[in-house]
């Protein structure tokens, strides 16, 4: 490691750090319906939005009401996304002629499967893409149904984090806030003003935002080329800061066009962890004791640095099987300049280190390096953080509610050990609460581990509509051995965990792919939501208890090492088996000289 590359690492956790107070504080009164320095401006569109829906702000929801509402929203997104994709031959802002029923040129074809894909992955705030953007979606699409829905899955997750907040907060209610309501400051005060500041400064520095038709550019060798164009810088702002993390271009944030400059880069990367650290202040201040908030940053914040000093660490060491190059004097290096395979040289290695372990701490996705070039160890990073739960920071509200889940299994354990009723933040911990973490983490957990078993040995008849034209899953690797099972589970626990990054070197734009990471991202969102709002709602119900001094306090560097332990064990417990078949065996075989 360079200290060059460990200063952007510090530097951009100091710059979160501070910012982390002013935007929880700022989110705090949005959510409680009290006046901020944009109600000028943004309070009459508040209300032309409940005038439109018919919504009563001062009616709140109880927890079954609220999951009802979250639901039917969600399936009215799904629905007209996918209705959306399957008629944008016949819809406007379509330069490119591109169709769903067959593929002009070189474009890939919006058939139903991948439509579903696409529908499912935008709403649950995944944007997994199994399709290249500028070949496959017009800007209509890209603009009405992929990037209103960064803005929709991505305020729907904040709302279910305040949620939560509230059951722990109240007392004795039985009513844990307006789904609706939520749902419309969160885009109203939150994302539409923040969004629009990110674009305008993206489009400063040189991201295109247009509605041409693709340019075709005669190259100095007299070849032609074709660039795409498109209303970019408008999608990259909620991308980031929604953590939505699909791409306009395929190559994502590496592409010039999305993300022009280190400026930008840095830009984005705060946008992905503005929300989820601001959240955790806005938990404290709301619970009335911004201690706790600052609990969950630091435990957080740990799990962060270690990620983000680990991948460093191994790309920077690089793949031994290239050391020295006949350099006596760099005998002890791995490999000379560090492993740059993959990585957008305009970022290097450290950049690109940190924003691989940003992008999937948080369930954001985007990418400047390709994660499949990674050395084993490099790899392992960020597929661990997905399978955690992306808790560490996390998404937009997904982050926050993730890691209270661990909260709970952590005071709970605690509990267990010395004998006493677990308690946080003044309730009781009480067996429903348990038993609906545990339904959360055990339906993610299978999602991706029974998905990526059965992917790794299922066959269908040769040429079946299932998988195209291979006999088998694995027929769609770009490698064998630990890499391509790799390349599988980074998939499903991409997919479950919200994320949308992926091992490049799978193809995944086959109808058994499309149909089981779909159900894996339905499986990530809603049996995780569903059982959060099942405990707020339980937990608003109770009365606070008072704090004795055999109260465990959550406030402290013991409770930030519990909660740590418990994010750790619980992952490395569920999943090293699998990962002890792919990263850990590869980086192992590499060290002996075996490559995949």
């Amino acid at each position: 490691m360079t200290p060059n590359g460990i200063l952007q690492i510090v530097s951009f956790f100091l710059l979160i750090l501070a910012l982390a107070k002013p935007m929880g504080a700022y989110m705090t009164r949005v959510f409680n319906g009290q006046r901020t320095f944009l109600h000028v401006l943004l309070r009459p569109l508040e209300r032309l939005c409940y005038a439109l829906t018919g919504v009563r702000e001062d009616v709140e929801q109880r927890w079954t009401q609220y999951t009802a509402s979250m639901l039917s929203f969600s399936l009215f997104s799904f629905v007209f996304v996918y209705g959306i994709q399957r008629l944008q031959a016949f819809l406007p802002f379509n330069p490119m002629g591109f169709s769903s029923g067959h593929a002009p040129g070189n474009a890939t074809a919006m058939t139903p499967d991948l439509a579903f894909n696409t529908a499912v992955s935008f709403v649950t705030n995944t944007n997994w893409q199994s399709y290249g953007g500028e070949t496959t979606l017009s800007y209509f699409v890209q603009m009405v149904a992929l990037t209103v829905q960064n803005f929709a899955s991505a305020a729907v997750g904040v709302a279910i984090a305040v949620a939560l907040i509230r059951g722990f907060a109240r007392q004795q209610a039985n009513a844990i806030g307006n789904f609706w309501v939520d749902l419309v400051r969160g885009t109203v005060y939150v994302f539409l003003p923040i969004s629009l500041l990110i674009a305008l400064f993206f489009a400063s520095q040189g991201a295109i935002q247009n509605l041409n038709s693709y340019t075709v550019a005669t190259t100095v060798e007299g070849k032609q080329q074709v660039i795409a164009q498109g209303p970019v810088a408008s999608q990259e702002a909620i991308k980031m800061l929604g953590t939505n993390g699909g791409g306009f271009f395929n190559a994502n944030s590496a592409h010039p066009f999305e993300n022009p400059t280190p400026l930008t880069n840095l830009v984005q990367m705060v946008a992905i962890f503005l929300i989820p650290a601001g959240l955790t202040y806005t938990f404290g201040k709301t619970v009335g004791d911004t201690r706790q908030g600052w609990a969950i940053f630091a435990a957080m914040s740990v799990l962060f640095l270690a990620g983000a000093f680990t991948l460093y660490y191994f790309e920077q060491s690089g793949n031994p099987n290239l050391q020295k190059l006949g350099i006596e004097s760099m005998a002890s290096a791995s490999q000379p300049g560090g492993n740059m395979e993959g990585k957008e040289v305009r970022f290097g290695i450290a950049a690109t280190s940190l924003f691989g372990t940003v992008t999937t701490d948080a369930s954001c996705g985007a990418v400047i390096g390709m994660h499949d070039s990674f050395t084993p160890i490099g790899g392992l990073v960020p597929l661990f953080n997905m399978e955690v739960g992306e808790v560490i920071f996390g998404g937009t509200g997904a982050g926050l509610y993730g890691m209270l889940l661990f909260a709970i299994l952590g005071v709970f354990i605690a509990g267990l050990m010395v004998g006493r009723t677990p308690e946080y933040i003044g309730k009781k911990i009480e067996g429903k609460e348990v038993k609906m973490a545990m339904i959360a983490l055990l339906a993610t957990s299978a999602a991706v581990l029974l998905f990526a078993g059965i992917s790794s040995v299922i066959t269908f008849p040769k040429d079946a509509y299932w998988n195209g034209s291979y006999g088998a899953a694995t027929g769609n690797l770009n490698n064998g051995g630990p890499h391509g099972f790799g390349e599988i589970l980074y998939a499903y626990s991409s997919g479950a965990a919200n994320n949308g990054s992926a091992f490049a070197g799978i193809n995944a734009n086959t109808p058994w792919y499309n149909l089981t990471i779909g159900l894996a991202m339905l499986i990530g969102r809603f049996l995780i939501i569903i059982p959060m709002l099942a405990v707020a709602g339980h937990l608003a119900s109770k009365k606070r208890v008072p704090v004795t001094s055999g109260t465990l306090p959550t406030h402290g560097p013991l409770f930030v090492g519990l909660l740590v332990g418990t994010v750790v064990i619980v992952g490395a417990l569920t999943f090293f088996p699998a990962l002890s078949l792919s990263p850990i065996v590869e980086h192992f075989l590499m060290n002996q000289g075996r490559l995949f």
